[in-house]
């Protein structure tokens, strides 16, 4: 079993609705976001305030049922180490069971052991299955709520 962090939900709406749904990430995820978010190889920008910055490159892209982001150039600075996330991989994994679409979200590299999993867990928790989740099921999300 792996420790990386991970949470799963289901939906009624297709998996290419929940494909499009992740690839706004505008839409659900709070911050400074530049670049596509939506392209096999294209490099995107995260900035909250001056806690987090992230680059992003999207390393798969299966329509309808697979995102990879590779993490890099990252500086989170409320932990020691501010570096914690580069090299780590945000994974989007869309599947049917059932009638329903589920979405399974992994952060690998994102583990108990580093300093930042606590608030890091947290807020992945808000964003993906609270925001993200409302974007799908209504059309709106809620990335600035947290």
């Amino acid at each position: 079993m792996s420790n990386n962090y991970t949470t799963t939900f289901t939906v009624d709406q297709s998996p290419a609705e929940v494909f499009a749904a992740v690839n706004n990430v505008r839409g659900w995820w709070s911050g400074e976001i530049d670049g596509r978010t939506d392209q096999l190889g294209a490099e995107f920008t995260y900035c909250y305030q001056d806690l987090h910055r992230s680059t992003q490159t999207i390393t798969e892209l299966v329509p309808g049922k697979k995102i990879v982001w590779h993490v890099s150039d990252a500086k989170i600075n409320f932990v020691k180490d501010k570096d914690e996330w580069n090299g780590t991989d945000v994974v989007f994994e869309i599947g049917k069971t059932g009638d329903k679409t589920e979405l399974r979200f992994t952060h690998v590299g994102l583990r108990p052991a580093i300093e930042c999993y606590g608030k890091c867990a947290g807020a992945w928790g808000f964003y993906v299955n609270d925001s993200l989740r409302s974007l799908i099921e209504t059309g709106k999300g809620d990335p600035n709520e947290k």
